[in-house]
């Protein structure tokens, strides 16, 4: 069973990659069945759709911080309260509240629900 400190660190490494842009990072610490769902289009996808995903945002979004992260640990999993800020291309700045429920197994995420409203995304995926 992984404790509570090695939970909240893979959690900060998880975080800490995509704020770095390193997606095989990311890829790294999901499970290779591990299960990422989203509240705005409630589809359940894979690691390899959700690391596809990840490295476009990369591409398009630059400066990328979770900044006000409240992050609770538990037995098996954590959630993670933040505000994502980033900058597109065109120099707008952008902010995103959301939330993260992790479900995690031998020192990897095997599900991860996230939460965050659909018209404060919608800025992040126009094209610059």
């Amino acid at each position: 069973m992984d404790s509570i400190q090695q939970i909240e660190a893979l959690a900060r490494r998880f975080f800490d990659a995509i704020e770095r842009g390193d997606v095989d990072e990311v890829r790294s610490i999901y499970a290779p069945d591990a299960v990422i769902w989203h509240n705005t289009d409630g589809i359940e996808t894979t690691p390899a759709e959700n690391v596809a995903v990840l490295a476009a945002f990369v591409d398009r979004i630059s400066e990328r911080r979770y900044e006000a992260r409240r992050l609770q640990a538990f037995p098996g999993g954590f959630v993670q309260q933040h505000v994502l800020t980033g900058v597109r291309r065109d120099g707008r700045r952008l902010q995103l509240p959301a939330c993260l429920v992790c479900s995690v197994k031998d020192g990897r995420i095997t599900r991860l629900d996230e939460y965050f409203d659909s018209a404060a995304v919608a800025p992040w995926r126009e094209s610059t």
